[in-house]
């Protein structure tokens, strides 16, 4: 996976935007994480006192078309700010582009080598579970599909597969990393949607929300990916000492908190995340009329390369890594002999790449190149070039 050393894991998931699905007050209550349960208090309550109004005067005035063009320089996390931006919108970057005082420079960097080091499981995790897993979460799924990036999920994808590189990157949150910038772009991109979508008709059909992207929304997402890959890690019985372990979930709660989430609504441990995972996650996941579209539209995004593998081996991956329900929800067609193949040579493949095993089954090349090509698919539109930009959308999707 040499190749993938600087493209990894979050694409599909990631190119879901981040965003996703509130919950019941009751739901936050006793997780021990959160300080607020009562209504008005909790996660689900809060959005970006920060970013909220800037966004919704940046748009309102215009400024938006100007700002693309002039961050589109600003890549790296020292890099000064570009000229050409909006005075206070200069002012807010300033202040926000920054680590928290309590990240930890060792955990990250241990964690950007854990990626390293695993990310073929990162990459098939993220990508065939966590992104699909996310058109299962009603809300997430509409504001998704409502959205501006909805009406091409191949550009949003290859857009937001940023986020998920710059993430894994070796060096992510050092001064010549680019995942500090990377997330506090994607933080702006939140609250301009929070902006946009409400105007939007379609969405307000659908929403049983009035504002999209709370904290909670952000939780239960980050629950939906790192909680998740934390736990199939381990199902999987890939070696994963208590110091990755831990280092990984540092570099979850770092990504979080610049994106705006509050410290005390952030898990401290993963005995934490996965109690509150299994409140406010598990119970939400059903189907929805957008998050079918969006599911077959990722999954149909396949046949326009080739994989090495047939769709139906593509559905019985995902049953595989998710379950047969969403797999049902979805209407992903059954493919019995791929089942059985996934069922028995992903597991051989694990131990013999892990080297719990002498024998290298049959099927590592297939599955070593299939996870290759399902990474192109979704950078640049399956180019072999730099990620895309981050951009700030002006509007919603037209219908």
């Amino acid at each position: 996976m040499e190749n993938l050393s600087r493209r990894k894991a979050l694409s599909l998931g990631v190119a879901l935007g981040l965003v996703g699905v509130a919950n019941p007050v009751h739901a936050w209550a006793s997780t021990g994480s959160g300080t607020g349960a009562a209504a008005g208090t909790g996660p689900e309550w809060i959005w970006d006192d920060a970013a909220d109004p800037l966004m919704a005067s940046m748009l309102d005035k215009g400024h938006v078309p100007a700002i693309n063009t002039a961050w589109a320089s600003w890549v790296n996390n020292n890099d000064p700010l570009p000229s050409g931006l909006p005075a206070d919108f200069a002012a807010y970057l300033r202040q926000v582009n920054r680590l928290p005082s309590w990240a930890d420079p060792a955990k990250l960097a241990r964690a950007a080598d854990f990626n390293r080091r695993k990310d073929t499981y990162l990459f098939m995790l993220y990508g065939l579970g966590s992104g699909i897993m996310s058109t299962v979460i009603p809300r997430e799924a509409k504001s998704v599909y409502w959205s501006a990036g909805g009406a091409d999920m191949q550009d949003r994808a290859a857009k937001t597969f940023t986020f998920g590189y710059d993430l894994s990157e070796l060096g992510a949150f050092g001064p010549t990393g680019q995942f500090v910038v990377t997330a506090n772009k994607t933080r702006v991109v939140h609250a301009a949607v929070r902006h946009l979508l409400p105007q939007s008709p379609h969405w307000r059909a659908v929403a049983d929300e009035t504002i999209p992207i709370s904290a909670a929304d952000i939780l239960v997402t980050f629950h939906s990916l790192g909680t998740y890959v934390y736990r199939k890690l381990l199902d999987w019985k890939v070696p994963f000492p208590a110091a990755d372990q831990e280092a990984f979930l540092h570099s979850w709660q770092v990504a979080i908190h610049l994106l705006g989430v509050p410290y005390e609504h952030i898990p401290r441990t993963w005995a934490e995340a996965e109690k509150q995972s299994a409140r406010v996650l598990t119970p939400i996941l059903t189907p929805s009329t957008e998050g079918i579209a969006l599911a077959e539209e990722l999954l149909g995004l396949t046949a326009q390369i080739d994989l090495g593998v047939t769709r139906g081996f593509l559905n019985e991956f995902v049953r595989y890594v998710l379950s047969d329900e969403v797999g049902d929800w979805l209407g992903l067609k059954r493919d019995y002999a791929s089942a059985a193949l996934v069922r028995t040579a992903w597991p051989a493949f694990i131990l013999f790449r892990e080297g719990l095993s002498p024998v290298m089954p049959g099927t590592f090349y297939m599955f070593d190149q299939f996870v290759r090509a399902l990474a192109m698919l979704f950078l640049n539109k399956g180019s072999s070039g730099s990620t895309t930009p981050i951009t700030i959308p002006t509007g919603n999707r037209a219908g």
